[in-house]
């Protein structure tokens, strides 16, 4: 195995079991990696400390393991199967689910896997590879996701073309790892809380579905009896039909992309709501905000995406997040709430409820926080990676 030798004191993040390794830490490479090998990394006196992906970039290490590991025969299967044991664990993925058949299988550096992500839906896997060591792998990860879900598993679907890093040979086109020879289909009805939903992992944004939100769609359910809802940044409609099943007045979902707005539809009609208290908007989100009259709405969902993919782009987020919030707080009913998140992973808790902070200072409005939210346990947080708290929410009552 390649080796990457450390500066003398860097050596430090890896005993706290940090899963990078920065390229200024390295003092020497013993070999020529190709981005996506296997190498080990060892402290500036030799001793072994960990082994991963090497990159090209200001991460050259994605650390897979604190051992030898790696290059096992079974190490996908092994790790696999302690994703999967961690959602057994959080409730997720039991034997006869009736309510919930869709979760987040392994996020990442949360289940010690940086640079993957995998998506269940009833039976389909759907995995997005980050770095060109996953992109690699997929193949092994494939056949692990076959031994540990056997004859349960439909398919493994590659949604890596926009995902993992351009690299000349690297074929970045989506497509079918695995099959089941019955299931031809390009999409599945799944079931969360109870909720039907169409994801279509072929068309549909990221893996088809946003599972992040699950806790907080249910927490919107609680909230929603008897209100007038507006569900911005809707996508295909997860927070409206959680509101709609809760007793809501009339929900108007609102989107600018067709296809999402179509998927909304559809998932009214499958869940059986009538048409007339559902309205389907497909237009720019913030400026539908800026033309709502006063008080027509007394439970908003602000769910922007990522508005900083990168620390450059920061204060320009946050100015954006202050504006959007300033214009949901204005518009809101005396009396109700707002769901508001950002998923930018640069933008701390601090920094955004700051934000907000600002925008309710700006409206001169009365504004609680009656509740803090964030993502659930399937997409898992390393305590030794605190950077993979991306998603945050804030639950505001506005007088």
């Amino acid at each position: 195995m390649i080796k990457a030798v450390l500066k003398k004191g860097r050596e430090e993040s890896l005993y706290r079991f940090h899963p990078w390794v920065f390229s200024g830490a390295i003092a020497q490479v013993h070999g020529t990696p190709e981005e996506g090998d296997v190498v080990a990394v060892h402290a500036s006196d030799g001793r072994f400390l960990a082994c991963g992906h090497w990159q090209i970039g200001s991460i050259a290490v994605r650390i897979l393991s604190f051992d030898s590991d790696v290059l096992s025969p079974d190490f996908w299967e092994i790790m696999i199967s302690r994703a999967l044991a961690v959602r057994i664990s959080a409730g997720l993925a039991t034997d006869g689910a009736a309510l919930t058949n869709c979760y987040r299988l392994v996020h990442g550096e949360g289940d010690n896997l940086p640079g993957l992500i995998i998506d269940y839906y009833d039976g389909v896997c759907v995995l997005q590879a980050h770095s060109v060591g996953m992109f690699r792998a997929k193949k092994q990860i494939t056949e692990a996701l076959c031994k540990v879900y056997g004859d349960t598993l439909k398919a493994v679907y590659d949604k890596s073309s926009g995902t993992a890093p351009f690299k000349a040979g690297l074929e970045l086109v989506d497509g079918y790892m695995y099959r089941r020879e019955d299931f031809v289909e390009n999409e599945v009805v799944v079931l969360e809380n109870g909720h039907k939903f169409i994801v279509n992992w072929t068309e549909g944004q990221k893996t088809g579905f946003f599972l992040d939100q699950r806790e907080n769609r249910a927490l919107v359910g609680k909230h929603a009896r008897g209100r007038n809802v507006l569900n911005l940044f809707c996508y295909t409609g997860g927070f409206s039909i959680y509101a709609l099943a809760s007793g809501a007045l009339h929900v108007d979902s609102v989107d600018s992309s067709r296809k999402a707005m179509a998927m909304v539809d559809r998932n009214v009609a499958i869940n059986g709501f009538a048409p007339e208290r559902h309205t389907s908007l497909c237009c720019d989100a913030i400026d539908y905000l800026k033309d709502v009259p006063e008080g027509k709405y007394d439970l908003m969902i602000v769910d922007p995406p990522a508005f900083a993919k990168h620390r450059g782009a920061l204060k320009n987020a946050l100015r954006a997040y202050q504006r959007l919030n300033a214009a949901a707080i204005s518009k809101v009913a005396p009396g109700g709430l707002i769901f508001t998140y950002s998923c930018s992973q640069v933008v701390d808790k601090e920094a955004f409820a700051l934000a907000v902070f600002s925008a309710a200072a700006q409206c001169g409005r009365s504004v609680r926080i009656l509740d803090r939210l964030n993502q659930p346990a399937d997409h898992s947080v390393n305590i030794y990676h605190p950077e993979g708290e991306y998603l945050k929410g804030l639950l505001l009552y506005v007088e």
